[in-house]
């Protein structure tokens, strides 16, 4: 059986995505920077270039991390913000926000937030990352925690806006993708 792919330019990169069905019926081009380093750094150079006026970054655990770790070093920046989908010991006096579901989990979820990374954010310009917006869910949570901590949300940026995602004007992202 033939896999089904999405051929795809993220700025130069040419890329093919796995054909995916989710449990709503839904199919997705499946996005994965996990483990590709040259695909991440490619991504992480390209939005790096959309973010000088940030002075930290926050991105939910998982895919986003290793993205937001490359533009934080291609920005110079020492430390950034995650946001954990699981509480952990450090981080009982932290904050948490519920979140709807996201196109790829398809339930509730809590994002929580370290004192530490919480205090990062508090005054400051912040840039929100993420591998892939679509319905907005995850973003949600993510401005949520910024605005809790005291941050100043300064850009939204991902590698990919998927479906109605990519005609928002509040974000930058380096390619679309459709909802198939």
């Amino acid at each position: 059986m033939e896999k089904k792919v999405l051929p795809l330019d993220i700025v130069g990169y040419k890329a093919e995505l796995p054909i995916l069905p989710l449990p709503s019926g839904v199919n997705i081009a499946f996005f994965n920077l996990h483990g590709d380093t040259f695909l991440t750094r490619h991504c992480a150079k390209e939005l790096a270039k959309r973010l000088g006026d940030c002075e930290v970054l926050i991105t939910a655990e998982s895919k986003g991390l290793q993205l937001t770790h490359c533009i934080a070093e291609e920005l110079k920046m020492p430390f950034y913000a995650v946001a954990r989908k699981s509480k952990k010991l450090y981080m009982q006096d932290g904050l948490d926000v519920v979140i709807d579901s996201s196109i790829t989990t398809g339930k509730e979820q809590h994002l929580y937030l370290s004192r530490h990374d919480a205090d990062l954010l508090k005054g400051k310009k912040v840039g929100i990352i993420d591998d892939v917006v679509s319905t907005g869910a995850s973003l949600i949570g993510l401005e949520k925690l910024v605005n809790l901590a005291g941050g100043i949300i300064t850009k939204k940026a991902f590698v990919l806006a998927e479906g109605e995602a990519a005609n928002r004007d509040d974000i930058v992202y380096l390619a679309p993708i459709p909802l198939l």
